[in-house]
Order: structure tokens, then C-alpha cells, then sequence
């Protein structure tokens, strides 16, 4: 087939670069614009458009697809996956097999932006990819096949959106050998569940909340923009990896503390042990806990209070 290819994020060079190793005829790559990016601010191409030019692929960047109806109207087929723009209907409708996404979810369960996050974060004990027809609502088109992934408890946002997108990659190239025989089913729009896009509260840690949801937060968004708490002095503790105790702690939530399970926080229920910190001091390296209580101790003490500028 002679296919196009719309995606911006990691999640979609990974697909990309699977399409690029297969028999199909990928002509022309659509991601977003550079961003700025990094502390210097400068403009970055996305990963899409660096595997696209390295591999010698034509590259557009376009911030209003209508005018691309009739390029599109060249491809058998256009795949999208992580793209970030909305593709209007003239686009929808313009290949011959019209366009394919690679969603990281079961569909009906988390359309939307953060499928991954929120899926960790309400403790599903299960995720995968969907291949859907895309339409013009937000995930709601007709589904090709799903490809199931188990969770666990330790399962991380970056880990799991590593892994969707190597079971998408091959979900995408069985459905494209199908096209033209199978017929995607109708989603059951009765059993939906959205998936907001992650905004900056969502990073913020709640220590009233139980630990075992403040250690789904934390593998959630691992990877992504971290969970972190605060100090009265308003040093920023971004905690990038722990694990949840069920037994209390003495103290109010909030209240740091040492013990034989290592320094750990009071939560509403249970207490969220420390592992890896990243404070917005110093270099800001990622330190095991014990690491950081020892060049922190006037942050890292027995009784001190976190969250206080929450």
C-alpha cells in the first residue's frame, strides 16, 4: 500500500519506524511544528521528524490540514498515531481506505488525551491498543481489533507507553494487510470513559489520599512531568519512584519520618515510602532517598512537613 503517516510523540516514531521496515510504500510523514524546548528554550524538531528526515522521508508540518485533502487523497491509507491535531473531514475522507489510528487504549474504555496515565492511575488491572477507523468524533470510530496488555503493580506510564506502541506497531501492520476484507465494528458508546489531557494538578501529590492512589500517581506519570510535593521553605521534591505501605504512620498526612522501611510519608491511609527524589536544587539529579536525606538533612528529618504549599 502507499501510505502516509501522521504522528508526532515517541510513542508514534516507534510505529513509524516498524512501517518503515515493512513492505508498504510510506511516502510522506505529517508531525507537528518544532516547540521550543529544554531550558534554553530552543526550537526542537519532534521525534517523528528526526526519524522521518534521517531516514530520507518527505516531512510536512502543517497547522491546518484542509488544504492537504487532495495530497491525501493519493494514499491508500493514512496512519495516525500521537499526532495531536485534529483531522477535519475533507482529510478523513480523502484515502481510498481513509485513516487508521493507533490508539493506547481498549477502546470504548479512556478515549482522550492521557489513556496511559489514566489507566494506571485508576488501578486497571489491564490496558492494550485499538485500531480504529478514524472519524470525526474524539475516539469514537470503528474498531478494528484491540491487542490486550496485563498491569500490575508496578507497571510505569513510561514502561507501558513503551510497550503499546511496539503491540500497536504490529496491530497496525496485521490490520493493513487485512483492509479492503475486514469490517470494523461500532464502538458501544454506553461503556466510554475519557481520558483527560494531564494538566499541571495532576502532578500534584495529596498526602490525604491513600497510598496506595498516591503510588499509582507517581508510576503514572513516570516518565511524563512526575509527582511532586512540597516544603515550607517551597523547595519543590519530585518523587520519581515509591512504594505504598498499608500500615499508618504516626503523624498527620504530610509528616516525614525513618523507620525499617526507609523515610516515608504519612498519607490519609497507609504511608507512601520514598525511593528516587529529584529537588529543584543543585543539578537536580535524580538521588536514591538515602542520597538526598544525607546532603538535605534540613529538608529530610524526622517530622518534617510536606505538601505545605500545596
Amino acid at each position: 500500500m502507499r501510505l502516509a503517516f501522521a504522528g508526532t510523540a515517541p510513542f508514534a516514531a516507534t510505529i513509524l519506524e516498524r512501517l518503515l521496515a515493512s513492505d508498504h510504500d510510506l511516502a510522506t510523514v505529517y508531525t507537528q511544528p518544532d516547540r521550543r524546548a529544554g531550558r534554553g528554550r530552543k526550537l526542537s524538531p519532534s521525534p517523528v521528524r528526526r526519524l522521518a528526515h534521517a531516514r530520507g522521508i518527505d516531512v510536512h508540518t502543517p497547522t491546518k490540514l484542509e488544504p492537504e485533502a487532495r495530497a491525501f487523497a493519493t494514499f491508500d491509507a493514512v496512519v495516525v498515531a500521537a499526532y495531536g491535531l485534529i483531522l477535519p473531514h475533507a482529510v478523513l475522507a480523502a484515502p481510498r481506505h481513509g485513516c487508521l489510528n493507533v490508539h493506547a487504549s481498549l477502546l470504548p474504555r479512556w478515549r482522550g488525551a492521557a489513556p496511559v496515565e489514566r489507566a494506571i492511575m485508576a488501578g486497571d488491572r489491564e490496558t492494550g491498543v485499538t485500531i480504529m477507523q478514524v472519524d470525526a468524533g474524539l475516539d469514537t470510530g470503528p474498531v478494528y481489533c484491540h491487542r490486550h496488555l496485563p498491569l500490575d503493580d508496578r507497571s510505569t506510564g513510561a514502561a507501558v507507553t513503551d510497550a503499546l506502541a511496539h503491540l500497536g506497531a504490529e496491530a497496525m501492520l496485521d490490520t493493513l494487510g487485512r483492509l479492503g476484507t475486514d469490517t470494523p465494528r461500532p464502538q458501544d458508546d454506553a461503556q466510554a470513559t475519557y481520558a483527560d489531557k494531564l494538566s499541571a494538578a495532576d502532578a500534584v501529590v495529596r498526602w490525604t489520599r491513600d497510598a496506595a492512589a498516591l503510588d499509582r500517581q507517581v508510576r503514572a506519570l513516570s516518565g511524563r512531568m512526575a509527582a511532586y510535593t512540597t516544603t515550607d521553605d517551597g523547595t519543590r521534591i519530585r518523587i520519581l519512584a515509591a512504594r505504598p505501605v498499608q500500615h499508618d504512620a504516626p503523624g498527620a498526612p504530610g509528616t516525614l519520618a525513618r523507620d525499617e522501611a526507609g523515610w516515608s510519608v504519612a498519607c490519609g491511609a497507609g504511608r507512601l515510602v520514598l525511593e528516587t527524589v529529584q529537588l529543584n536544587r543543585g543539578k537536580g539529579t535524580p538521588l536514591a532517598i538515602m542520597s538526598a536525606a544525607n546532603g538535605y538533612p534540613r529538608i529530610f528529618f524526622d517530622g518534617a512537613r510536606l505538601g505545605a504549599l500545596e
